[in-house]
């Protein structure tokens, strides 16, 4: 964007101002203020990005402005101006008519927000007919020119559908239509792209910046990710604590970021093509966030023993049987692993990526034996773990543990950390109540935390402090293998960076191997020795890290890498035009088999499919 265009954005009256804005919550009967003395405004066409870590306040302030809180146990003091009228003095009955009509808002979870009992079509009309005076041919007719608009293929064929049969960022388009239905002065999108793999990411952000172009909404993005603000946004607040600490154009915040945690968001933000040079994974700096002050970055040692694999996976593949009709005759099959292959050394990390679908995940589980592979070999210290019976499977699964994306859903509610962390080390026998304490208090020291933080329960705890003790309880097996499966994917951007490093520090004191699953492309740069990408069940390229990032072969992880948003404010204004096709369907028919594949070699190590 020009400076003249800047200067015609801020010399117009703003769309949106938001002056002094405190929202308190009622909390054993004091009012608790978790939003302190926030003010910004938002200009015609131009868009503003809230930015901040979990418990910074920067979702309850959308809230506020929405009005979306409960009433009786919320607070709301300043004043929020849409077009002339303070929001906060309308009744409620007027308020209605602003939501949907003058400011729409996309939420994190457009599966949550989509009603499953009614269809996509159904949905985005109600909102057209509810605020306007189409009829329901009008609304329809006007409903698919939405869903066009937003590039969901074929459109008018899929009116009719449900939220279940479209993607994740289907789903979040669905929900871009139903916002923009009604022409709303103010889109309020509170992390559209949080939950999305990275492909979809920049469709997303393509897709909410061409609207803005051809429509003129304003947008206020609310993000915790810094590397979008910096694709999107033309100013930025930064929120910490409930409270506004910097704002300012984004070229000024990322170039002359002042407070200390507005340096150290950005210190945590990995970047695409930073690691050239290092041959080994690099720790993310740590800022101190009282001084901004960040540490020196430091190459892992290499202690990746070459010599014999601790796992080898060999044809691993899996496929899961549809039935339909009546009698629930097989109809095909779903190919979610097909003929994976590789090996992995003791103290080496090696990524698995690719978009949701690709069967990465499966193939983790697989070889946990989570879910049973239906053919293939997985062997860890020379046994194959397929051909063991349950009790030597048992015993085995000391050697390999595995961590879950949502630390919340993988800690029992009704147990304290300390039992959850000693709950596997006393099932396998591996020593007594009392040595089970020591181990607890040792574990929760590895991983940054303290031993008398045994006795709290899980929802006492962080996000990054979960993960953390979900690491803790699969090391306390002393494991050869960890399975991370999108273990920092759900993280906050310094929580990520502290997880990640904790990773690679017990890595390397501990010679831990690492199948580090994940779809976050800049991440995985930061902490593999390898890499292997997956498309459809299948490896299509494999390799040490910097081969793979320095000289990708195959096109789709040419795709993967330049949908990674790039945290540079001089380039917001470009569009990738990423295909919007969704991920192919890896169903086939019941007598479907898959042709045996074969890999050239690029460089020593680096395979590509052919």
């Amino acid at each position: 964007m020009s400076a003249t265009e800047t200067n015609t954005i801020r010399s117009a009256d703003p769309v949106l101002s938001v002056q002094k804005l405190t929202t308190s919550f009622l909390v054993d009967g004091d009012w608790k203020p978790v939003v302190r003395d926030v003010s910004f405004s938002v200009g015609p066409g131009e868009t503003v990005a809230i930015v901040g870590e979990s418990g910074s306040g920067k979702s309850v302030t959308s809230l506020s402005i929405m009005r979306l809180l409960q009433p009786d146990t919320s607070r709301i003091e300043g004043k929020i101006m849409l077009g002339g009228r303070d929001l906060l003095s309308l009744a409620e009955a007027e308020m209605r008519k602003v939501r949907g009509n003058d400011v729409s808002m996309i939420f994190q979870e457009p599966m949550t927000s989509l009603n499953p009992l009614f269809s996509i079509g159904d949905q985005i009309s109600e909102a057209l007919l509810c605020h306007t005076a189409m009829s329901k041919a009008e609304a329809k007719a006007e409903t698919i020119r939405l869903l066009e608009k937003v590039r969901i293929p074929s459109a008018a064929s899929r009116f009719d559908e449900y939220p279940h049969r479209f993607s994740g960022g289907m789903r979040q388009r669905v929900m871009i239509a139903m916002a923009l239905a009604s022409k709303p002065k103010l889109l309020i999108a509170d992390e559209p792209t949080t939950a999305l793999d990275v492909t979809i990411q920049g469709q997303i952000l393509d897709l909410i910046k061409m609207l803005q172009d051809e429509e003129g909404t304003s947008v206020l993005f609310i993000t915790h990710d810094m590397g979008v603000v910096a694709e999107i946004a033309d100013r930025t607040v930064v929120m910490y604590r409930g409270e506004q600490v910097e704002t300012g154009a984004t070229g000024d915040i990322f170039h002359r970021g002042k407070h200390p945690y507005t340096r150290a968001l950005l210190s945590a933000v990995p970047i695409l093509g930073s690691m050239q040079g290092c041959e080994r994974p690099l720790r993310f700096p740590v800022v101190n966030i009282a001084t901004g002050e960040a540490d020196t970055q430091v190459e892992v040692p290499d202690t990746v023993a070459k010599d014999k694999p601790i796992l080898e996976v060999k044809g691993l593949t899996k496929r899961f049987d549809i039935h339909s009709g009546l009698f629930g005759r097989l109809s095909g099959r779903v190919h979610a692993v097909e003929n994976v292959s590789f090996d992995l050394f003791a103290g080496e990390t090696l990524s698995l990526v690719g978009e949701s679908g690709c069967g990465k995940s499966t193939t983790g589980r697989a070889i946990m034996r989570l879910i049973e592979p239906s053919s293939g070999a997985v062997i860890v210290e020379g046994r194959d773990m397929l051909a063991l019976d349950k009790r030597e499977m048992r015993n085995m699964r000391k050697s390999m543990q595995m961590i879950f994306q949502d630390p919340f859903a993988s800690l029992n509610p009704r147990m304290t950390v300390g039992q959850a962390i000693a709950e596997p080390y006393l099932e396998h026998r591996m020593g007594t109540a009392k040595d089970a304490k020591d181990v607890v208090a040792d574990m929760l020291v590895k991983v940054g935390l303290t031993p008398d933080m045994a006795s709290r329960y899980p929802h006492e705890f962080s996000g990054g402090q979960r993960q953390r003790i979900c690491i803790a309880r699969a090391l306390a097996l002393q494991p050869k293998v960890i399975v991370a499966d999108e273990s920092v994917s759900a993280l906050d951007v310094s929580i990520k960076a502290q997880v990640i490093n904790l990773m690679l520090d017990l890595q390397q004191s501990l010679d831990l191997a690492f199948l580090f699953i994940s779809h976050d492309m800049a991440v995985v740069e930061r902490v593999s020795h390898r890499v292997a990408v997956m498309y459809l069940g299948e490896i299509v390229e494999i390799g040490p890290r910097v081969a793979v990032f320095g000289n990708p072969q195959h096109e789709y992880t040419k795709k993967l890498m330049a949908a990674v948003p790039v945290p540079d404010p001089d380039r917001r204004r470009q569009k990738r035009m990423a295909a919007t096709e969704e991920l192919k369907s890896p169903i086939r028919p019941v007598e479907y088999e898959a042709g045996r594949r074969e890999y050239r070699t690029v460089s020593p190590g680096h395979l590509v499919i052919a």
